[in-house]
């Protein structure tokens, strides 16, 4: 039953941060005056254009900031207590962002198409918005103690649950707002 309960604590983890990100995009836009949509793995403009072109990097923005954030937060928390189910909602953030930045290589990606809008490169924005997550994550794994067992094992529910959502997302394209 625990490990049911951190199976399901993951996948809540993964739907959690998925949607989070994604309504802070379709947020930003809203409140840049662009009607969006938003499915559970994307948000957009709904005319297929944003009002004003430098509305592009602050939407695209707008996601990463607040997975960072999400991080930040039970990164504290987990610093705090031993709160293991919380594990999940820090490595989601990581898996997704680390996800994010490797299909920059077929499609620039939040992070990505505003590192190269800046003229930085289309790589430099990930990999610094992974390299924090990366400590973040590290840093808990070593304060508490997790074993690279639970790590991987965790990774792996995380993959699996994050990868039906992108395919149910590719398939029935859900406008939930």
């Amino acid at each position: 039953m625990k490990n049911l309960k951190y199976v399901l604590a993951t996948l809540a983890a993964v739907v959690f941060t998925w949607l989070l990100h994604e309504f802070a995009h379709w947020t930003m836009g809203e409140l840049l005056g662009n009607p969006m949509t938003l499915t559970l793995n994307s948000s957009y403009p709904t005319s297929g254009r944003y009002a004003d072109a430098s509305h592009y990097n602050l939407v695209s923005a707008a996601g990463p900031m607040i997975t960072l954030l999400q991080a930040f937060i039970v990164y504290l928390l987990l610093k705090r207590k031993e709160l293991r189910w919380l594990f999940p909602f820090l490595l989601t953030c990581l898996y997704m962002r680390f996800l994010a930045g490797a299909m920059n290589m077929i499609n620039l990606n939040d992070e990505g198409r505003i590192s190269h809008s800046l003229g930085l490169g289309t790589y430099t924005l990930p990999l610094l918005v992974i390299g924090i997550l990366g400590y973040l994550t590290y840093a808990t794994c070593q304060t508490r103690g997790y074993k690279a067992r639970l790590t991987a094992l965790t990774f792996l529910l995380i993959m699996v649950f994050s990868s039906g959502l992108i395919l149910a997302d590719q398939a029935w394209k859900l406008h939930l707002l």
